[in-house]
């Protein structure tokens, strides 16, 4: 009885097997380019707030603007979502077979870098008091880019097969890539922040 049950099994695990032999992971490229983004945002962010005082972290150009540990907040708060709206899209069927996503990379590159254009948080990411300790928002934000960078390691996802977005969609690879452009574009902010001639000196 058990040795026809595992016959009759034995075709379906074997299908198994080739369809995730066949799955196409990420290039070498791909995968590095992504690495080397987020291994750069957890460095600069850790840097640019390292031994900062309370005065500094919560100095604000004016009430409308966010504070450095605001910043730190608001990162702690969005990107889990961004990482498990990732996983679901990668879950997914492929579908970017015949489709073209609507940026380029280097467009999802330039939104890191990009400080003229903003655009106003949303979605219950604008909560930046949701961590009033920097630290244990840093913390967070650690932890979740740690493991992102596991992901990103170790996984035979193809990322460029799973598109992302109802209406303007993009690929999965430049969602990735996106999730650490959006860290370095906060870290911009803080870079403004600090310069401002106003920021307290201690």
């Amino acid at each position: 009885m058990h040795i026809m049950r595992t016959i009759r099994v034995l075709p379906f695990l074997a299908l198994a097997m080739t369809l995730r032999l066949c799955a196409a992971p990420m290039t070498d490229e791909d995968r590095e380019h992504l690495l080397v983004h987020f291994e750069m945002t957890g460095h600069m962010l850790a840097e640019e707030v390292r031994g900062l005082s309370s005065a500094q972290l919560e100095y604000k150009a004016s009430p409308d603007r966010w504070s450095i540990r605001e910043c730190v907040s608001h990162l702690a708060v969005a990107e889990p979502d961004y990482w498990r709206d990732l996983q679901k899209a990668v879950k997914a069927p492929p579908d970017m077979k015949d489709k073209k996503s609507v940026a380029t990379d280097a467009d999802i590159m330039w939104y890191g870098i990009d400080r003229v254009v903003h655009t106003k948080t949303g979605g219950g990411h604008e909560k930046v008091d949701t961590y009033k300790n920097l630290g244990e928002a840093l913390a967070k934000f650690d932890a979740l880019h740690a493991t992102m960078i596991a992901y990103i390691n170790t996984t035979n996802d193809d990322l460029r097969a799973h598109s992302f977005g109802d209406q303007e969609r993009i690929d999965c690879w430049q969602w990735m890539l996106e999730i650490s452009t959006h860290a370095e574009r906060h870290i911009q902010q803080i870079r403004d922040i600090k310069a401002n001639p106003n920021f307290p000196k201690q």
